[in-house]
């Protein structure tokens, strides 16, 4: 059967029923039914549509029902076929550090240090730039954090707002200009390369025009670069933690970003993931929306990349979410847990006032990750540590990780140690420097050339879990 042939009926009953209605009735209590058409839903990837609700016996409308529906259908050439499956995979270790739209917020992170107020305290690199993901790698972070959205002509863009603000000067003083705010939806992305822009989250902060882009940048420094381009110019062994960037309706009724309309959300979303599918190799990737049919529509669509649904539970920092999927921390591990996500990305405040949450998620075998300008605090994050947090997404993780060797390559390492034979290993110790060191240990590649390398001992727990397909998995 079509799609588009399909009829859904609602049926209507009384709560409660007397003996004269039970009496002789086939269907004891029942009021009336309304009737939604799937051909009327199908031109749309998500919406609300009110239907009458008509009575059983005289047909007549007896009152009407809103329904909200979501429509995912398939990406158009990819399969998902019985091959091992990461979407459900997680294997237990250490927590994962997370660099912040990759070294950091540039534009407005905040600090809270002991005995003082927030303070303003930026990323030294641009963020969301090639440079920045670049730099959160060569200092051992294990994944980066960014937002993803689309251009004007489709093209998937690396930029923490849905709108950006842009500079004209004016003809008659050369000296000032005035700012625009303009959603990043209407741009292609040949005019994103060409703007001199500031962040609108920057600009509420500091008024004056301090925080527009320099001019001339180098072109790892330039805003707004393609995904294609992050997911082949940054090294492969760190992963990303992909936001699908997507309005949200507040619970006053408004939109975020004054957004009431956008894209598609199926032709969006197939986009962005043909191009990582098409794009990021062997790379651990992660995706997440603060959207509930964002996650189900990823979910849903591929069987290759897990996907954590992001909530920001009680807070003051931001205002109520109309969904009631993501108000709270609870209600969100919920519907995780009902859609097969890997788990829950949670704000930091409210993990911090519930930490019991840890251990309800990992009850419900979902995964936890934390994120908020509370995870830039070295106490918090520590604490969260010892609770059995899986992953801390926070800002300036330069600071924080001097030169350390990326968890995945000490991974891979290990494993390929534990394929050599014991033989060909010799303890070299030195009475100078507190560690081992293993000697160059000759090999052969796939081609039988020989070859040398260093093997280093990691400390990590390795375990694999099973796929969607129940084959052994180990590669998060």
């Amino acid at each position: 059967m079509e799609p588009d042939n399909l009829e859904l009926i609602f049926d209507f009953f009384e709560e409660e029923l007397g003996v004269a209605v039970v009496q002789g009735d086939a269907l004891p209590g029942h009021v009336g039914s309304a009737c939604l058409l799937s051909s009327t839903i199908v031109d749309k990837s998500s919406g609300v549509i009110t239907l009458p609700i008509m009575s059983r016996n005289s047909r007549q409308t007896i009152g009407k029902v809103k329904v909200d529906y979501i429509v995912i259908k398939p990406l158009d050439g990819f399969v998902c076929d019985m091959s091992p499956s990461l979407s459900k995979c997680w294997k237990p270790r250490m927590a994962l550090d997370v660099g912040h739209r990759g070294a950091g917020n540039s534009t407005s992170a905040t600090y809270h240090l002991p005995h003082s107020a927030h303070i303003l305290s930026l990323a030294k690199v641009r963020e969301n730039t090639i440079a920045s993901f670049k730099n959160a790698a060569s200092h051992g972070a294990a994944f980066i954090e960014f937002d993803v959205h689309l251009s004007k002509d489709h093209i998937p863009i690396v930029y923490h707002d849905l709108t950006c603000c842009i500079a004209m000067k004016k003809k008659l003083d050369k000296d000032s200009s005035e700012l625009f705010e303009i959603p990043v939806k209407e741009l292609t992305f040949e005019q994103l390369q060409l703007l001199k822009l500031a962040h609108v989250a920057a600009l509420k902060v500091n008024a004056d025009k301090e925080n527009l882009d320099d001019e001339n940048d180098a072109s790892d420094n330039q805003p707004f670069p393609s995904l294609q381009q992050v997911l082949l110019c940054v090294p492969e062994s760190i992963g990303f933690n992909i936001e699908i960037k997507w309005p949200c309706q507040q619970k006053d009724g408004t939109w975020e970003s004054n957004l009431p309309t956008y894209l598609d959300m199926n032709k969006a979303i197939d986009v962005i993931l043909k191009c990582t599918l098409e794009n990021a190799s062997n790379r651990q990737i992660v995706f997440s929306s603060f959207v509930a049919d964002v996650c189900s529509m990823i979910r849903q669509k591929q069987n290759k990349y897990p996907v954590l649904f992001l909530t920001q539970g009680n807070t003051d920092a931001y205002p109520e979410l109309m969904d009631l999927r993501c108000r709270t921390t609870p209600i969100a591990m919920s519907f995780a847990q009902s859609e097969n996500l890997l788990g829950v990305n949670v704000h930091t405040e409210d993990l911090l006032r519930n930490l019991e949450y840890i251990q309800q998620a990992k009850s419900k075998k979902l995964v936890i990750f934390c994120w908020g300008d509370d995870t830039n605090e070295s106490e918090n994050r520590r604490l969260l540590k010892q609770k059995g947090i899986d992953g801390l997404i926070y800002d300036r993780i330069c600071d924080f990780m001097l030169g350390q060797t990326n968890i995945f390559q000490v991974e891979k390492l290990d494993e390929l140690k534990q394929q050599l034979p014991e033989e060909a290993f010799v303890d070299c110790s030195c009475p100078d420097i507190n560690h081992f060191t293993c000697q160059s240990v000759p090999g052969h590649d796939d081609n039988g050339s020989t070859y040398s390398s260093e093997i280093k001992s990691g400390e990590q727990e390795m375990y694999s879990t099973e796929s969607d397909s129940g084959q052994s998995c180990s590669s998060f």
